[in-house]
């Protein structure tokens, strides 16, 4: 019973965080940032600062789509943020290059969190089969559900370890767009505020899929 409610309000805080950080966003969109610089030029300075010269900067489609891709060093910034000049453009491109910085320094949770995505990317397309065979056979394979338990503990792990490698990118980003000067004293805690609630996506997952595997474990238990 607790665990239905703690799975109904992560899905309501999901819905809550999601709508104030785009809210956050459009806010801190419509703020110039004192330095003029764009997304895709913030993100260069603070590559070419920190001795950072093969990654790629590239502009895609879609909003809040910006992400690093380590597989081919590229950093892709979404066209609002790419030739944006905004506090909003700022803080995501920064964030951005943040991860490209932890890769470039073999940051220990980015190289976990990225040693993992084959295992997750197996357990995301398989788990909900092998959890529903496991329920549906329970009574003749016990151990097919405790597979599929194990296989939804590799994703919640993988959640987990997001979150150091998500905060530790925001901490990069805000320090180094105040001690560069792209942000003043003004804008600096609009930056720090946009990349607060976009950290909180990534606390509320984790939590979620947390209380998910404790349901399921529980499930288990209680048909053995």
């Amino acid at each position: 019973m607790y665990i239905w409610i703690i799975l109904i309000g992560v899905m309501v805080a999901s819905f809550i965080i999601q709508r104030v950080l785009q809210s956050k966003f459009d806010k801190y969109s419509d703020v110039p940032s004192p330095g003029g610089l764009t997304g895709a030029e913030v993100a260069r300075l603070m590559l070419e600062r920190n001795g950072v010269h093969d990654v790629q900067i590239t502009c895609i489609e879609g909003k809040l789509t910006d992400h690093f891709d380590p597989r081919n060093s590229t950093i892709n910034l979404s066209r609002e943020v790419y030739a944006g000049r905004s506090v909003a453009a700022c803080a995501v491109a920064a964030h951005e290059t943040g991860h490209a910085l932890q890769h470039a320094t073999g940051y220990a949770p980015l190289k976990m969190r990225s040693a993992l995505v084959p295992v997750v990317t197996f357990a995301n397309n398989t788990v909900q089969w092998v959890l529903l065979a496991g329920v549906l056979l329970v009574n003749l394979t016990p151990a097919l559900l405790w597979l599929g338990i194990a296989l939804f503990a590799m994703t919640t792990f993988f959640s987990l370890v997001t979150l150091p490698v998500e905060i530790n990118a925001s901490v990069r980003a805000v320090n180094w767009l105040s001690s560069e000067g792209v942000l003043d004293s003004t804008t600096k805690p609009m930056a720090a505020d946009a990349l607060k609630w976009a950290a909180y996506t990534y606390v509320i997952a984790a939590v979620g899929s947390l209380a998910t595997l404790i349901y399921y474990i529980a499930m288990a238990n209680g048909r053995r």
